[in-house]
């Protein structure tokens, strides 16, 4: 099976997402890769007894600042698929450049009590197809 990567998005640094020196604030590219997650989630249809994710773990490479104006392209990768927790990688690209490379790890819980609960094998299967 060939394993996917997403490609999630595309966006330019907005004026509010830079500092005094033009060079995108390292929180944003967080929040850039959360979207990106968002939007890889977009590919699957909600299941009646999907679990409740919660953020494990998110950790981010930095490579080269981006700066105002800058178009950027991010795709999405499943970087590890665990007992009860889903990593997921998020490759931010300027024209061929990498810039930055975020995890997001996502831990299964149930979603009334919010206690860990093991990856359904059905999702599991799902995303060992974008498995990097």
């Amino acid at each position: 099976m060939a394993k996917e990567s997403v490609k999630s998005q595309e966006f330019r640094v907005p004026f509010r997402d830079v500092d005094m020196n033009g060079e995108m604030f390292r929180s944003s590219y967080v929040v850039r890769a959360e979207e990106a997650v968002t939007e890889f989630w977009r590919r699957r249809k909600p299941q009646k007894d999907d679990p409740f994710f919660r953020i494990g773990k998110i950790t981010c490479t930095f490579h080269s600042a981006l700066k105002l104006g800058d178009v950027v392209h991010t795709h999405i990768g499943v970087s590890k698929i665990g007992g009860k927790s889903a990593g997921f990688l998020v490759h931010m690209l300027r024209g061929d450049e990498a810039v930055a490379e975020a995890e997001i790890v996502w831990m299964t819980c149930d979603p009334e009590s919010r206690e860990p609960v093991p990856l359904p094998e059905d999702l599991r299967d799902w995303l060992y197809q974008f498995l990097d």
